[in-house]
């Protein structure tokens, strides 16, 4: 039985979609850093805008287009961290269109968020198809770290909203942001931990899709990660002073960044060596695993 690795061009995912986020996104974060006076915050949630704006530029963009020319030849890791830098463009394009106030950079936020959801929604497509083929399952401890995670960031949420909102004043939670909402709070809580939570499921069930998707999460964390670091540390020297930052998030995400290299790092290894075309495997074997002595299955 042949096990050669397949090399396949992504599929559903444009490649002049891909070009036109990463150009996009340059753009918003450009602005945001330089133009003078763009920003009309309060003075660290600007900050904390300029800080993004630098890891969008020197992080999401240069790893989305370098992993992507990579993806073209066919490398599933390479798709996989495609969709992590694709990820953390979405995330914060949610952040520059409602969490920065109405500024004229706001086409090319809405831009970016546009062809951000349109490109991962087709990675994620990508993805799903070619961990279809995947033979070997990651090591449980991914999935354990995605959910411990997962758990904390949920109950860090719960922590600052629920108090806020058994109080007489539930914006209280908002002071010193100037937003009326938190974008974080919605899309976190509505999309992104529900979302992590299922893939995390099933990679514990050795899902050869969602093990694909479990690696772009963790690339997306590593870039998150960093990004807040430096949002957080860029808020706090703007105003020192402000709620609304913390000078105790930086080391924390500097290390959780860290933490997360691992077990993308081995998630990754597992796509590379892991993924068989479907014409090799066995006629009584269904491509996708059965319930049985499996190596990959649905959950």
């Amino acid at each position: 039985m042949s096990t050669g690795v397949v090399r396949r061009a992504p599929g559903a995912t444009s490649p002049l979609v891909v070009l036109m986020l990463a150009v996009v996104s340059l753009a918003s974060a450009l602005a945001t850093l330089l133009v003078p006076d763009l920003l009309a915050g309060p003075a660290a949630m600007n900050g904390s805008a300029k800080g993004t704006a630098l890891v969008v530029a020197v992080g999401g963009v240069p790893l989305l287009v370098g992993a992507y020319r990579r993806a073209l030849d066919g490398s599933l890791p390479a798709l996989a961290l495609t969709g992590g830098a694709t990820a953390y463009l979405v995330y914060n394009a949610v952040m520059f269109a409602f969490a920065t106030p109405l500024n004229r950079a706001f086409p090319l936020y809405e831009a970016m968020l546009g062809l951000g959801i349109w490109t991962l929604a087709c990675l994620a497509l990508d993805l799903w198809r070619r961990g279809e083929h995947l033979i070997r399952p990651a090591s449980r401890s991914a999935p354990a770290f995605l959910m411990t995670v997962v758990v904390l960031n949920t109950l860090a949420w719960a922590a600052g909203l629920v108090p806020a909102l058994l109080s007489d004043d539930p914006r209280s939670v908002l002071d010193g942001t100037g937003l009326t909402t938190n974008p974080v709070y919605v899309q976190d809580l509505a999309f992104w931990l529900p979302m992590i939570a299922w893939v995390a499921v099933g990679m514990w069930r050795s899902h050869g899709p969602r093990t694909a998707l479990g690696a772009a999460v963790l690339g997306y964390w590593v870039l998150e990660a960093a990004g807040v670091a430096v949002d957080q540390w860029w808020g706090q020297h703007a105003d020192p002073t402000s709620p609304a930052v913390s000078a105790a998030a930086v080391p924390m995400f500097v290390v959780l960044g860290l933490l997360t290299l691992w077990p993308l790092v081995s998630v990754l290894r597992t796509l590379a060596d892991g993924e068989t075309s479907p014409k090799s495997a066995p006629p009584s074997t269904p491509a996708r695993g059965t319930a049985g002595g499996r190596g990959v299955t649905h959950a």
